[in-house]
């Protein structure tokens, strides 16, 4: 129907009927003027044309009113919808008293196109912030993985299908940790993280170095760096998106290096254990008849013997460690007779360099749970390395007691060169060592990073303090063996076995 041809017909008529009644008041005034004879004919011309200007006035104020009116009522239509300016009520088109039905349907129109662009403008939203539609997500050149709050996979981008050769209908849907068995290099693992973020924060982010996964049915190990970016408030659900960087190929170097060192120190083993016996032999027979500066050069030969022992020890521990090879088993032993057999044998290394070490063992100690022959290792580099770094100090304390926790904590504290703090947080890295010293003091870089995965495997914590020249304070701590749970307690044996390995999987503390 042609509303608009409606609109002019009643306007037509109105403005008529405006007029005619106009017109007619007009001409009924003159009359009634002219026949009461009181009024002369140019007074009642005079009125007459008075009379005809205000009308004409009230005609077009009554016209211009009736006309505007439905123009009034679409634009408060439009103001209504308006995404900007003062909110503006809907329009009460049953008012209108010409032009009603043209302005509620051309009313209805424009709520039908902002429906429309709204529609349009909410689905574009949507489409930008869906991952599975982002150019970006698509066609970033590293594996990609966008978790929920439930750690199930929700998108993996087409990398990461290459990557880990699996394809989507495998891995979508699937829990992060069934779909990948990761393991990291020390205890802080995604799931961890994870877990403290969503108590403690709304974004957060982290990385993580040397992460190896093992593939479902493949025969194949990958090896990477990992990021982590965590937003709680997505309002996709894309809570956790995980990046990959792959350096499988230098990181398979590295383990192959360390094999080819361990493989060669190992051959070290026979002729350094000829060479302590024959220095032994040759201390007891002929060490009494020797002059003073002889049994010197003596005592410094067993105690670079000794040394080098050490030295090879470590390396091969740390190839076992890496193959996951280390076994420990834990048996109830007296601490303080550990710490004095170990204090005993490291003495003669500090003697050489005039160094005592003084020790305050808390008496009544518990019985602790530990393999006596790795725990050695522990005490063993750290007394090593507080003789290396003592720098002139004369003294070392070693301390023991029962901490507040109920755990044995045993300490070393040197008054030498000292930490500093932007190096403590990697002290306890694989091959890491101080910058400001490793040109003067000889090391691997292995003995801290050994002790600490041989520490937590006995299901202790290790850690350190220190301040630049003043010394370092290393503790660790272990279990009593009464704490230890009777489930792991092996009546035949009286032990515990543990295995002391460097990779922790995603989905647990290591813990037997």
């Amino acid at each position: 129907m042609d509303f608009y041809a409606k609109y002019r017909k009643q306007l037509d008529w109105h403005i008529g009927l405006l007029v005619f009644a106009q017109q007619l008041l007009v001409m009924g005034a003159g009359w009634l003027l002219y026949e009461s004879h009181r009024v002369t004919d140019l007074t009642v011309l005079l009125l007459m044309s008075g009379l005809s200007v205000l009308g004409a006035m009230l005609v077009l104020h009554l016209v211009r009113r009736t006309a505007s009116e439905p123009i009034q009522k679409l634009w408060q239509a439009i103001q209504h919808i308006a995404p900007q300016g003062d909110p503006v009520p809907a329009p009460a088109l049953d008012d209108l008293r010409i032009g009603q039905e043209l302005v509620s349907n051309l009313a209805n129109h424009v709520y039908q196109m902002a429906s429309v662009v709204e529609d349009v403008e909410r689905t574009n939203a949507k489409q930008a912030q869906d991952i599975h539609a982002n150019f970006i997500a698509n066609t970033l050149p590293l594996p990609l993985i966008v978790i929920d709050k439930n750690d199930t996979i929700i998108y993996a981008n087409e990398v990461a299908y290459r990557y880990f050769d699996i394809p989507a209908d495998e891995l979508d849907g699937k829990n992060l940790y069934t779909a990948f068995d990761m393991s990291f290099a020390n205890e802080q693992t995604v799931e961890l993280w994870l877990n403290k973020v969503r108590q403690d924060s709304v974004t957060a982010n982290n990385s993580w170095e040397r992460v190896r996964i093992g593939l479902p049915g493949q025969n194949k190990t990958k090896q990477f760096d990992l990021a982590a970016h965590y937003n709680k408030s997505n309002p996709m659900g894309y809570e956790t998106m995980l990046v990959l960087f792959d350096h499988t190929e230098v990181y398979s170097q590295d383990d192959q290096a360390m094999s080819f060192v361990a493989l060669s120190v190992h051959e070290l083993r026979t002729p350094l254990t000829l060479l302590r016996g024959y220095i032994e032999v040759f201390d007891e027979e002929l060490g009494p008849n020797l002059t003073p500066e002889l049994q010197g050069f003596m005592q410094k030969m067993d105690a670079s013997a000794q040394q080098l022992a050490a030295f090879v020890d470590n390396i091969l521990n740390v190839a076992k460690i890496e193959d996951n090879q280390l076994t420990l088993q834990l048996h109830e032993e007296k601490w303080d007779e550990v710490l004095k057999t170990v204090i005993g044998d490291i003495s003669l290394r500090a003697n050489v360099r005039g160094i005592t070490i003084k020790t305050d063992i808390a008496p009544d100690l518990p019985t602790v749970g530990v393999d006596r022959y790795s725990i050695y290792e522990v005490v063993a580099n750290l007394l090593d390395n507080a003789i290396k770094y003592s720098r002139g100090t004369k003294e070392i304390h070693v301390s023991a007691a029962l901490n507040k926790d109920g755990m044995v904590e045993t300490s070393v504290k040197d008054f030498g060169l000292g930490i500093d703090g932007a190096i403590l947080p990697h002290i306890f890295d694989k091959f890491y060592r101080n910058h400001r010293n490793r040109s003067q003091i000889g090391g691997t870089g292995l003995g801290l990073y050994l002790s600490h995965a041989i520490v937590q495997a006995h299901g202790g914590q290790i850690s350190v303090s220190s301040k630049v020249d003043e010394g370092s304070t290393f503790s660790f701590t272990i279990f009593p063996y009464a704490k230890l749970a009777d489930a792991n307690k092996t009546g035949d044996t009286n032990g515990i076995t543990r295995g002391a390995h460097g990779w922790i999987k995603n989905h647990s503390l290591y813990r037997d």
